[in-house]
């Protein structure tokens, strides 16, 4: 999905489930290669010109989200959770609870991963494998995390990754050592999140989203 249709859908979103309109949804999808800014981003943490991006064909989006650049592509299991935090807590319980969900998850394909303090996202050998950047307005947060399944790595050569000049970036695939199914990863992660945050999943097409 093309990211503004899909920041465009999570606004959306966003209103109806603040309003009642809409259950806690969480979207599961992947995007064509491009690179988002939040909030704390710096110019200079993307090391292509203008013209370098154009020529890949890779779009830059100012978005926000907390956080500052990465990097969203093929391959790329992106999770947007539009989710009421009125009730369920406040944002430092949410952002660890996203962290155990990826952990846990990964924990399903024999991945043994971890999170550092004072640094978010989650870690595999000091390496990142999955990033998170969320926006609560109004008590409902929306944006997300992203993990690295099959994703092209090369496209981190081109950016600071979320600040963070001095480790490395890897993939579900790049630690196992071959291909797998991004059905699998997003079936594991559904199951994990639902258990994490304490909701009972239902699978819908996005068609059937009433936006």
């Amino acid at each position: 999905m093309e990211y503004q249709r899909a920041w465009d859908l999570q606004l959306d979103l966003a209103t109806k489930v603040h309003d009642g309109a809409q259950p806690n949804t969480l979207l599961l999808l992947e995007h064509p290669s491009v690179y988002t800014k939040g909030r704390l981003s710096k110019s200079e943490d993307i090391l292509l010109s203008d013209a370098e991006l154009r020529q890949k064909g890779i779009e830059i989006h100012e978005v926000d989200r907390g956080g500052q650049v990465t990097f969203h592509g093929p391959g790329q299991l992106v999770a947007y959770p539009v989710v009421d935090l009125r009730e369920w807590g406040g944002p430092v319980k949410y952002v660890r609870t996203l962290e155990r969900i990826i952990v846990d998850s990964l924990a399903d394909f024999n991945i043994t991963a971890e999170t550092i303090d004072g640094v978010t996202g989650v870690w595999v050998d000091g390496a990142k494998i999955a990033a998170i950047g969320v926006k609560i307005s109004r008590g409902i947060a929306y944006h997300g995390f992203a993990i690295n399944v099959t994703t092209d790595l090369s496209y981190y050569s081109h950016i600071v990754p979320c600040g963070i000049a001095d480790r490395p970036v890897t993939s579900m695939a790049e630690v196992l050592g071959g291909d797998l199914g991004m059905a699998m990863a997003q079936y594991s992660l559904a199951y994990q999140f639902g258990k994490g945050m304490g909701f009972g999943m239902v699978e819908a097409e996005l068609e059937l989203i009433q936006i």
